[in-house]
């Protein structure tokens, strides 16, 4: 059975909602399906049997397009509006799955062609587009969250079921929609199909980086504003007082994001001890981590959960991330300890996991035994496969 998927994302690149996507398509292939999948002209192709791309037209003055909202957007998704109409004209499809903003595509469609529409809900968008905007107060700002809003629960409402991909976003949807059949998937790990990394590779990765003594903490991910490196880097201080050879790893971000944040590094007087490593393959990630006496997620704001919080808890490292939504409704304190999203707290947390290294370890040891029991590629897969069984039986 082929299946219309509408992704509106460069697919693929290495980041949050590619990645999503991406592990969803491979569900899909894995359980049987083929998949038709309609995206932004921008991104890599990937090898996958069962698997066809096709991408909307190039829009030449558009070489890329960052994360969250942006302008750029609204011609990207008109162009995969028309792509994906073409594809229902001399295709025939049953089911059409939309991701984020592409469900609202999905609705028009769904309803000319009469196809059953699945909507796959990476998050709140009108969260997302508050916390991407300055001024949240201003009028213009309220006006569009307003708007994003409305749009988003005709979304939900429209569609013929939805997958939500964390516990906040499963409790919205079904305020909005009681009677949907409405199913929370939490993503496996990005790395899950790579080996963890090896003492020789640790050996490695340390040479490159010049590190001879620690300790060494490390964070992983996009440098946006939201992710709270601001904070790291100001907590820096407090905690190189007490271990003057403690080492920051950051592992990610674009190179005007990185200049910014060695700038502030310099400022804070702290740039001897904070590396940024810029993008790297994902393939690398568990070598990074595994260098890591601490994993750092210092996330400011949002409902949105990182994808690294799985590849952390599989990495059996213990981790310190900052108490709001974005990580409680995944993170415990069985698993992670729990900082106020400020320099205070993520200094204190530091000290605390490097003064305290049995707790260190227990946390490390529950994290990984979680990540097995809830997140890995075996759960997810059955809990994709009982979605799409049910979302099936919607057409008898």
């Amino acid at each position: 059975m082929r299946i219309l998927m509408i992704s509106p994302q460069p697919f693929f690149e290495a980041r949050g909602a590619p990645f999503c996507v991406y592990q969803h398509i491979k569900a899909l292939l894995t359980l049987g399906y083929e998949v038709d999948l309609v995206t932004y002209h921008l991104g890599k192709d990937v090898n996958l049997p069962g698997l066809r791309i096709f991408r909307a037209p190039r829009l030449p003055f558009i070489h890329s397009v960052k994360p969250g909202p942006s302008f750029a957007k609204i011609p990207l998704d008109a162009a995969i509006f028309f792509t994906a109409l073409w594809r229902l004209c001399v295709g025939q499809y049953r089911y059409l799955h939309a991701h984020e903003e592409g469900a609202f595509l999905g609705l028009l469609l769904s309803a000319i062609f009469g196809c059953k529409h699945l909507y796959y809900m990476h998050c709140d968008l009108s969260d997302l587009v508050a916390n991407s905007c300055k001024n949240y107060q201003s009028l213009k700002v309220r006006l569009l969250v307003s708007i994003v809003d409305i749009a988003q629960k005709l979304m939900v409402r429209g569609a013929n079921a939805v997958i939500t991909f964390y516990p906040e976003l499963e409790m919205r949807c079904r305020k909005i929609a009681p009677t949907k059949p409405i199913y929370m998937i939490l993503p496996p790990a990005i790395d899950e199909n790579i080996s963890l990394a090896t003492e020789e590779d640790m050996k490695r990765v340390k040479h490159e980086l010049k590190i001879t003594e620690g300790p060494i903490l490390v964070y992983t991910g996009t440098l946006e504003k939201y992710q709270g490196l601001d904070i790291v880097l100001q907590s820096v201080q407090a905690v190189c007082d007490i271990h003057p050879k403690a080492q920051y790893i950051i592992v990610g971000g674009k190179p005007e994001q990185v200049e910014e944040l060695h700038m502030l590094a310099q400022r804070l007087g702290v740039a001897e001890h904070v590396t940024f490593v810029g993008q790297r393959p994902t393939e690398e990630m568990s070598c990074y981590m595994a260098i890591a006496d601490v994993l750092l997620s210092p996330r400011s704001k949002g409902t949105h959960t990182p994808l690294k919080l799985y590849t952390y808890l599989r990495s059996g490292k213990p981790i310190l991330a900052t108490s709001i939504i974005s990580h409680t409704q995944i993170l415990t304190s069985d698993v992670a300890l729990l900082v106020s999203p400020t320099p205070e707290g993520l200094a204190q947390g530091t000290l605390t996991l490097l003064g305290e290294r049995e707790l260190a370890q227990k946390l490390g040891e529950n994290a990984r035994q979680t990540y097995e029991k809830q997140y890995s590629w075996p759960v997810f897969l059955e809990k994709n496969r009982q979605a799409y069984h049910d979302f099936r039986l919607l057409d008898h």
